[in-house]
């Protein structure tokens, strides 16, 4: 009993180890000042490979090559806004964590408030569907009959 117990332990505290390895993301080299304005602007911008991570949280070659990208246009002499500019113009309103408020994003700020919706008027509607199915009708002299036997012939089994 110990052996499964100390087993079933190691195999739950396994994803914990993962998680505890994990490395950082690789940050590029330079001014300190820089370096806080990339991390800043990467934490803004999506990495568009992986699933759900900012450019600043990723370690893809993508996400890399763009933290790099971004450092040699800052340094360059664009500020921070002229960056995202640039990158949302490159790859779409997409590669921003939180896109502007305009026509062309208004399903994905409004979608789930719209599909909501749509689920609860679903809802409503079966729920008003089956009320009307299970409104009660009267028995039929035959189905009041039929339960009757029914009724006697489960309580003469219940006593024997």
């Amino acid at each position: 009993m110990k052996k499964i117990v100390l087993v079933a332990l190691l195999c739950l505290s396994f994803p914990l180890s993962y998680q505890v390895q994990a490395k950082e993301a690789e940050y590029t080299t330079g001014a300190p000042e820089i370096h806080g304005r990339v991390m800043g602007v990467s934490e803004e911008l999506r990495c568009l490979v992986c699933q759900g991570q900012s450019l600043a949280d990723s370690n893809s070659e993508f996400a890399v090559d763009m933290r790099t990208q971004i450092q040699e246009m800052m340094e360059g002499g664009m500020n921070d806004r002229q960056v995202v500019e640039f990158m949302v113009e490159r790859y779409g309103d997409y590669v921003r964590y939180r896109p502007p408020f305009k026509a062309t994003t208004m399903l994905l700020w409004f979608g789930p408030f719209i599909l909501l919706g749509v689920g609860v008027a679903v809802l409503y509607s079966n729920v008003l569907r089956r009320r009307k199915q299970i409104d009660e009708t009267p028995l039929t002299e035959e189905q009041h009959r039929r339960a009757a036997e029914l009724l006697k012939q489960d309580s003469g089994e219940n006593k024997a």
